[in-house]
């Protein structure tokens, strides 16, 4: 009898979940670079076509290297059916539209990244599609937003750019006794270190740009749940509206899974490591990182993730003390992206959560004096050394 991969150990999946071989045997994915797909008969086409019999069809609808991504995704993830994006805004785009139509509404986490909150605020009420924030961290504040239209919760866990941690079954529960589904930005703490569907989530979505990749070359997305869900919710606006990941993405992303657990493992210890050197700096009023004791959601953290991920958030007073900072860098690059092999720190304000009111960015903590650090996989000396030379001219 063929051995269960869904058994496999977390590496084991990384590698080889997903694979299929052509008659050529090769050990490195294939790529199929392929718009369309050719048919024996009209007979056999009208079969494929009417689901009668398997197969692909169009690069839109799928391909044998995407769908080797999405399997392995699945599997890793322990989700029924994963199904690829171009982008990580094209998983939570489609992973909210799936859900909802003109009438229903939504409530979100008001922590959110700057894209997501256009989403919610600009793009989802030109549909007709309401939608309320609320204090992540507080159930209550989940439970009085509830209506009789509400249809999706969506959070971010741990949220960008501050990394505030919701207690995700809790929220799945309130959401689910409102006939609602829990949808769940995972980024930030990767497959690796959290588990949502396994908390009680219905929908998780990816930027596979940031770890999944982890090496600055290609966009991508992913959103992952139960069949019939994925199936209800998600089939036909995927095959019909065109967010369809490329081959050529889907292969780099796979190999990026390959080496996905000793990255992030690797990163979340340099991580702490540097969230520990600013702590111990004067310059810095506040330092977040969801392993640190002093982080807010601390125990729920320990209950809920297995790392703290490679994402450091820092307080330093102001805007000129965090360009200050920012300016005197060497090794960490100035950029908006994360969970790269290569170190990179922003400020959220004026970057990532530029088009978010001022109102919105206080009413979450962000000031002006945060900076976002991604740690990658550089010596932690010279990061070190790095992080504490530009702490010294903030």
């Amino acid at each position: 009898m063929a051995e269960d991969t869904r058994d496999w150990e977390l590496e084991t999946k990384l590698v080889r979940g997903g694979l299929t071989r052509t008659p050529y045997g090769e050990i490195s994915e294939a790529l199929f670079l392929t718009q369309s797909f050719s048919y024996e008969s009209a007979g056999a086409a009208d079969k494929r076509f009417s689901g009668e019999e398997p197969g692909f069809i169009y690069q839109r609808f799928g391909n044998p290297t995407t769908t080797m991504f999405e399997e392995r995704l699945a599997l890793l993830e322990g989700a029924d059916v994963c199904r690829a994006t171009a982008s990580g805004m094209a998983a939570v785009h489609v992973a909210l539209m799936g859900l909802v139509r003109a009438g229903d509404h939504i409530v979100a986490g008001r922590a959110l990244f700057g894209s997501c909150r256009w989403i919610l605020s600009d793009w989802m009420p030109r549909f007709g599609v309401e939608v309320t924030y609320v204090d992540a961290t507080d159930l209550s504040a989940w439970k009085n937003a509830v209506r009789p239209n509400t249809k999706a919760f969506l959070v971010e866990s741990p949220a960008n750019p501050l990394l505030e941690v919701t207690a995700i079954g809790a929220v799945a529960e309130i959401a689910h006794a409102a006939g609602a589904k829990l949808v769940v930005d995972n980024v930030f703490a990767t497959p690796v270190f959290q588990k949502p569907l396994a908390l009680g989530a219905d929908v998780v979505v990816y930027s596979a740009t940031k770890h999944i990749d982890g090496q600055g070359r290609v966009l991508g997305g992913a959103i992952l749940g139960d069949e019939p869900l994925m199936t209800e919710a998600y089939k036909d606006i995927l095959r019909h509206t065109g967010p369809a990941l490329s081959p050529f993405n889907a292969w780099v992303l796979l190999k990026g899974l390959e080496t996905l657990e000793l990255r992030v493992t690797r990163q979340a210890q340099n991580a702490a490591s540097i969230a520990g050197t600013i702590a111990a700096s004067s310059k810095a009023a506040k330092v977040l990182y969801p392993t640190r004791p002093d982080h807010p959601q601390a125990a729920l953290i320990a209950n809920q993730m297995s790392g703290g991920g490679n994402v450091v958030a820092f307080d330093l007073g102001s805007r000129e003390a965090a360009w200050r900072f920012l300016d005197a860098l060497e090794i960490f690059d100035i950029s908006n992206n994360l969970g790269d092999a290569k170190s990179m720190a922003t400020h959220p304000c004026t970057t990532t959560h530029r088009s978010m009111p001022e109102a919105e960015r206080l009413e979450i903590g962000l000031t002006e004096g945060w900076v976002r650090m991604s740690v990658g996989l550089e010596g932690i000396g010279d990061l070190t050394r790095d992080v504490s030379r530009a702490l010294d001219a903030a």
